[in-house]
């Protein structure tokens, strides 16, 4: 099913401002909280350092009306950053035709991130910078 969730970055507290939000809305994560520790390094690559393993890299929540607020840590040094209002709108349509559509119509004037490609996690994914600035996530689960 198709739907859109707003996605939030932090700099370094995503774990203690999604517990605020939890106990706020009184709803359950989605899932597990998704830690960059989590991922699978590539050969040659080094581990997680401690200091950053602990780090958010996905945390989903529902909140009012079937919305979803995601988040995670923002690391500097994976190129990510937090400017503006700190916001990502994550869309999550039902095919990859519909995600390239969006992400064709959405790139025109603005700048991309990523292309919308296959991930270690099997979902399809891209981002992008639009014409005004606002950041948009593209994940599609379907094959």
């Amino acid at each position: 099913m198709a739907r859109v969730s707003t996605w939030f970055h932090f700099a370094g507290n995503a774990e203690e401002a999604f517990l605020f939000y939890k106990s706020v809305f009184q709803t359950e994560f989605l899932g597990p909280v998704r830690r960059f520790g989590d991922l699978p390094t590539a050969p040659g690559q080094p581990a997680w350092p401690p200091e950053q393993a602990h780090l958010v890299m996905n945390i989903a929540l529902p909140i009012l009306g079937g919305h979803i607020i995601m988040g995670n840590d923002a690391p500097a040094h994976l190129g990510q950053r937090i400017q503006g209002n700190n916001v990502t709108i994550n869309l999550e349509p039902d095919t990859r035709a519909e995600t390239d559509r969006l992400f064709a119509a959405l790139k025109v004037g603005g700048k991309v991130e990523h292309e919308p490609s296959e991930m270690p996690w099997g979902g399809y994914w891209g981002s992008l910078i639009d014409r005004y600035g606002n950041e948009w996530m593209f994940s599609c689960e379907a094959k």
